[in-house]
């Protein structure tokens, strides 16, 4: 049976630790590969580093102040690429957030991207791009009061620092402004059903009338953490009723284009977004059979809001997410079939890259399995692993492009090799999956050490 503090670290652990929980050494590592037996340009090379060692480009650092230059390489492997998915290893690590900060500097300042995505809700985005565009309200509180439950993790210095300095860009580029959304449906804050409430009264008293309707009771009136686990005290058939009406507010909506069609755009999709928040707390999730379903569903709501800002707004996007959910092949298709990384790749093909980051060893805050936050270590790679031989590599920290590497390290990269992946919920599952790296990321950039995140009060 699942519990519901289980359930909603489900959120954010994206291989399923809610349908059971096993310590990550219970997985085996698999043997070293062997590239004896590859093509035969594998022969220039003794081992699969070796060969990584002749294409990884080194990073000069992973905090974001400072030139960055040492980015041109993989600015060449972004290419034409209009929305790239950056990973990371841990949900709540220092380098990972500080990295994907100067990833942003430099795909804003030389490649052109103008809009930050985030695995947050989709309230909690356009709280935090109005911030950012117009310096509306106090970030902190807007932190405080968006990053709650499982998506506390994004409540660090971290994330505020590469929020501060998105606002400061904005200052100084007011027409031409990085904005920022979150395609996650978790929840959905009481600004989605203002919004919709306002186009729905100037398109017409009936459907004003009939929209209240549907959403009587469900406007949020307290924090997120405590509505959602309300929520969840809701018999199933009550969210499945809610589901439903929901639903029908979205129909009503398409129905009555009003006078202005970008307004009907925007409320369509913030409808849209409350359905989606609705549908998925409307599995079962009592029963693991459910769990790939509604786990199915929300990455591909991920990508379908990708999709639509990209499509409304014409921006380039770069999302931050966990590696399951940015990569091309999902790592655990028993419990998640498929994932936004796939989603994306089939909508807008190359358009789409996929970035990977992977660590040696370090912290990480991670949810204990009584719920509680806690800041764990992990060791150095063990022989066998992706990353024990990642780590080989001559430099500390580097990208490449596992798209163009070498033969011989093309040959073991697309082998099944175990990866550290790890959840808000730890230990977990999945932390310890088998995948084939070329199938699974576009790019990958490894990090040797990782400090747990700076959370905020």
């Amino acid at each position: 049976m699942i519990t519901r503090k289980f359930l909603l670290a489900a959120l954010l652990v994206p291989l399923g630790a809610t349908l059971a929980v096993a310590p990550a050494a219970s997985a085996a590592a698999p043997p070293a590969a062997s590239v004896a037996s590859a093509s035969p340009g594998a022969v220039a090379f003794r081992s699969p580093e070796a060969a990584l060692d002749r294409v990884a480009r080194p990073l000069r650092t992973t905090e974001p102040r400072g030139n960055v230059a040492d980015l041109r390489p993989f600015g060449t492997m972004v290419g034409d690429a209009t929305v790239v998915g950056v990973g990371e290893a841990t949900h709540s690590s220092h380098e990972f957030v500080t990295l994907k900060h100067r990833m942003l500097r430099y795909l804003v300042e030389e490649k052109g991207f103008r809009t930050f995505a985030l695995e947050a809700a989709w309230s909690s985005g356009l709280r935090i791009d109005a911030y950012l565009t117009r310096g509306e309200g106090d970030l902190k509180q807007i932190m405080d009061e968006e990053f709650q439950g499982t998506y506390r993790w994004w409540n660090n210095a971290e994330y505020r620092d590469l929020l501060q300095w998105a606002r400061s860009y904005n200052i100084r580029h007011p027409g031409d402004p990085v904005r920022f959304v979150g395609d996650d449906n978790g929840f959905a804050g009481p600004q989605l059903y203002d919004e919709v409430n306002t186009f729905a009264a100037a398109s017409s008293p009936e459907l004003a009338a009939q929209i209240t309707e549907l959403y009587q009771g469900l406007r949020p009136t307290t924090s997120a953490e405590t509505y959602v686990n309300d929520y969840f005290a809701k018999p199933l058939a009550e969210r499945k009723a809610i589901a439903e009406r929901t639903g029908r507010a979205v129909e009503l909506l398409e129905q009555h284009p009003g006078a202005d069609p970008d307004a009907h755009a925007w409320a369509v999709q913030h409808a849209g977004a409350i359905h989606q928040m609705t549908t998925l707390y409307a599995f079962d999730w009592d029963d693991p059979r459910n769990i790939p379903g509604a786990m199915l569903y929300r990455d591909r709501v991920m990508a379908d809001n990708i999709a639509w800002w990209q499509q409304r707004t014409g921006s380039k996007i770069m999302i931050s997410a966990h590696n399951s959910h940015t990569a091309l092949k999902t790592y655990a298709p028993a419990s998640h079939p498929r994932v936004q990384g796939e989603f994306l790749r089939e909508r807008l093909g190359t358009g789409y890259l996929s970035v990977g980051l992977t660590f040696n060893q370090g912290t990480f805050n991670a949810f204990d399995h009584d719920g509680a936050p806690q800041r764990f270590t992990a060791a150095p790679a063990a022989p066998g692993t992706a990353e024990h031989t990642l780590d080989k590599v001559r430099h500390r920290d580097y990208v490449v492009d596992l798209r163009t590497a070498p033969t011989a390290a093309r040959a073991w990269l697309a082998e099944p090799h175990t990866i550290k992946n790890i959840g808000a919920t730890y230990p977990g599952i999945a932390d310890a999956p088998q995948i084939r790296l070329t199938q699974t990321h576009d790019v990958l950039i490894h990090l040797h050490q990782v400090r747990a995140a700076h959370m905020l009060d």
